[in-house]
């Protein structure tokens, strides 16, 4: 290995690490402020870049009628909610979680959607992918936002199985990618770094930036994280636990949707792959020991650097290099932590 491959494997792991440090930081937001592991952070990277995909061959988007049928089911628990518990409720709310995916396949249906600017298939991308997470949250989640720890981590891998087979359904098993943002590079030395490389880093730069001011020097956002650590104390400060959920899950939809379309341009994307990527971010995620913003976007980075450079050493072993860094992380975390005797109940 000469310097040049050195800086070229160098890019490809901070480019790779940039959105393993965005579904980290969801990841762990999502953790901090509702307790669930989200495992199906990963579908909505798959889910926004096969739409962005879809838009970009013209073809009307499936997964349209997946979001119609969330709002529906929504709308049931909700009204099933009211009678239960009779109170004030707000019927045009209700009646537009059920009309906007209406109006969002009108537009997907008659607009041209191919001849459109990339700008505005992102902007559709991220309207039909986006809700998903809020509705996720109230179907899922919301219903047993006190149980175990355990329980929601099964909750979570229900619910990624269940999204992995719907976008079979949506999308097919072929894989897809889109255009590039933009076709300029950038020399630097011997190595010619790609423009769609700058995009991700510099998008993904951006968002870590205003999660770490939001969460860690917003009252708003110390609000949110207060919410998982007690429920009901929040709630008797005025604090919403559901609102703090719906948020929280917005915002994980948000970076997953971001990151899809970020990344379609520099790999080929199947209706299983975000898995695999989120997994990464996990990896991340547990680097940072699940409660530092910061550590978690450095442990990803540092995923994606030594997934680069395995795959120059040992191509066939890198998916192995890299979760066999969980085992010294968590070895090292449980030396170093106080063991605690579990209360009984």
């Amino acid at each position: 290995m000469n310097a040049q491959i050195a800086l070229i494997l160098g890019q490809d792991g901070i480019t790779n690490g940039a959105i393993y440090a965005l579904l980290a930081l969801s990841i762990l937001l999502v953790f901090t402020v509702t307790r669930v592991l989200f495992i199906p952070q990963g579908e909505f990277v798959a889910f926004g870049a096969l739409t962005m995909a879809s838009l970009q061959a013209g073809k009307p988007v499936a997964l349209v009628w997946l979001l119609l049928a969330f709002a529906l089911a929504e709308v049931v628990c909700d009204l099933l909610a009211w009678r239960k518990r009779p109170a004030r409720v707000r019927v045009w709310r209700i009646a537009a979680k059920a009309v906007y995916p209406l109006v969002l396949a009108g537009l997907l249906y008659r607009l041209p959607l191919a001849q459109l600017p990339m700008t505005v298939q992102a902007l559709l991308t991220l309207l039909l992918v986006v809700p998903m997470g809020p509705q996720l949250y109230r179907l899922f989640y919301q219903p047993i936002a006190a149980a175990s720890t355990l329980v929601l981590l099964i909750v979570s891998i229900a619910v990624h199985l269940a999204l992995v087979g719907l976008g079979l359904l949506a999308f097919g098993a072929e894989g897809a990618r889109t255009a590039p943002f933009s076709d300029a590079g950038l020399t630097l030395g011997p190595v010619n770094v790609n423009s769609q490389a700058l995009w991700v880093v510099a998008v993904s730069a951006l968002l870590i930036v205003v999660l770490y001011q939001f969460f860690e020097r917003s009252m708003y956002g110390k609000a949110l994280r207060a919410a998982a650590f007690n429920r009901l104390g929040a709630r008797l400060m005025g604090i919403s636990p559901v609102f703090a959920g719906r948020a929280t899950f917005f915002l994980a939809a948000l970076i997953g949707t971001v990151s899809g379309i970020l990344i379609a341009p520099i790999t080929t994307m199947y209706f299983d792959s975000g898995f695999m990527v989120s997994l990464k971010g996990f990896v991340g995620a547990i680097i940072g020991g699940l409660v530092s913003y910061p550590l978690a976007a450095a442990g990803a980075v540092l995923v994606g650097l030594i997934e680069a450079f395995s795959s120059f050493w040992a191509s066939a072993y890198k998916e192995i290099v890299v979760f066999t860094l969980i085992i010294p992380v968590l070895l090292w975390r449980s030396l170093k932590s106080h063991h605690v005797e579990e209360e009984e109940e």
